[in-house]
C-alpha cells in the first residue's frame, strides 16, 4: 500500500529517507554524496512520484521503492 508522503510529519519523513539513503549496500558509486544531497534527491524523487512510500502489511514494514518498482510487484501480485 503507497502511503503520501504529505501525510508524513516533516520529522518521521526526514527520518524515514535518511534511514533509506544510509542502509548497509547503499552504492553511490566512486564518489561520496553528501548525506543532505542524498536525502534531498528522494526528497524531488517522492515529489515527482518517480518514488513512492510502501506499506507492507505482512512484515508491516516501511520502505522506499521507486514507482516503475512498484507497479511491477503490484502486477505479479506480491
Amino acid at each position: 500500500m503507497i502511503i503520501p508522503f504529505e501525510q508524513l510529519s516533516s520529522d518521521a519523513l526526514q527520518g524515514l529517507i535518511e534511514d533509506f539513503v544510509t542502509r548497509d549496500g547503499t552504492d553511490y558509486g566512486m564518489e561520496e554524496i553528501p548525506l543532505d544531497e542524498r536525502v534531498e534527491r528522494v526528497r524531488r524523487q517522492l515529489k515527482q512520484g518517480t518514488v513512492v512510500i510502501v506499506f507492507d502489511t505482512a512484515t508491516e514494514s516501511v520502505t522506499l521503492l521507486t514507482r516503475q518498482d512498484y507497479d511491477q510487484l503490484t502486477r505479479h501480485g506480491i
